[in-house]
């Protein structure tokens, strides 16, 4: 079957597949688990993640932010989760630790901002993207507001290429979202400088996560046992405790606590060996 030209397909809430296309949710996979706290703090909550349940969450998105569609807007200022990677990315751009982040956009593809507003837009209410069409209206927005979009006529998706890119345009403190553990090890040689934040963990084979881990600074655990094992004797920081984010590197612990520190919320330090997990995972674990 060829593939629309007006097509999106992203992985949420559980490792659903889901297609989105001419702005409607056109298809919606099997869901690899059955309960996840994040989820049931989101927007539009998914206290029990079925496919009716994913669908009225997906569509939701589309009204309020555009989502998939050509109306898909690109700046927020708000933070969604305290540890979320586009808010801790978007405090390193505001507090100089860094100075430009790549990622990726649904109506874009890959992109290079060094907005905070950007960053958060794009990332705050974003899952995990699979493929995208470009949106001339989206990348518009994203370029007015000094973003760069890496192939503006097919909306590829390749985090090595945006940090080439990032490079090529002079930019030294660069910060990358991976989800392919492939990617994420690519980038470490080939730009061994870069902050590598690995996101969308749900679903990694012992040697995806293996991979993960050895090359970022900071992951993100979502609903991965592999992951969580992983980083056993590997993390020297972890932020929160249901589906926490750790810190592999000093440069990821550094950014975390500079967070911290600025910040007003209270926080308690303690040292433990990680993973320190509360009761409330995602279920199951996969």
């Amino acid at each position: 079957m060829t593939k629309s030209s007006d097509e999106h397909i992203i992985e949420a809430i559980g490792r659903c597949r889901i297609v989105i296309r001419d702005g409607k949710v056109a298809e919606v996979g099997e869901a690899v688990i059955r309960d996840c706290p994040l989820a049931k703090r989101f927007a539009c909550p998914v206290p029990d993640i079925t496919k009716e349940s994913v669908k009225a969450n997906i569509e939701h998105r589309i009204r309020a932010f555009g989502m998939c569609t050509p109306k898909r807007e690109v700046l927020d200022t708000r933070e969604f989760v305290g540890f979320g990677a586009s808010e801790i990315l978007s405090f390193g751009l505001c507090a100089g630790m860094i100075d430009a982040v790549v990622l990726a956009c649904d109506g874009a593809g890959t992109v290079m901002v060094t907005k905070p507003a950007l960053v958060q837009g794009i990332g705050g209410r974003m899952s995990g993207l699979v493929s995208t069409c470009p949106y001339p209206e989206v990348i518009g927005r994203i370029e007015e507001n000094g973003g760069i979009v890496l192939d503006p006529e097919n909306a590829t998706m390749d985090p090595l290429a945006g940090v080439a890119l990032a490079v090529e345009r002079g930019f030294h403190k660069i910060a990358v979202t991976v989800a392919l553990p492939g990617d994420a090890a690519a980038i470490r040689t080939v730009h061994p400088t870069t902050l590598i934040f690995g996101v969308h963990t749900t679903g990694l084979s012992n040697e995806e996560a293996g991979v993960l881990v050895a090359s970022c600074d900071l992951v993100t655990s979502c609903a991965s046992k592999t992951l969580r094992d992983a980083v056993s004797g590997k993390a020297l920081l972890q932020a929160g405790v249901a589906i926490p984010i750790f810190a592999t590197t000093k440069a990821g612990k550094e950014l975390i606590l500079e967070d911290i520190r600025q910040g007003d919320e209270p926080v308690l330090v303690k040292p433990t060996k990680l993973p320190s997990l509360s009761g409330q995972q995602p279920d199951p674990l996969v």
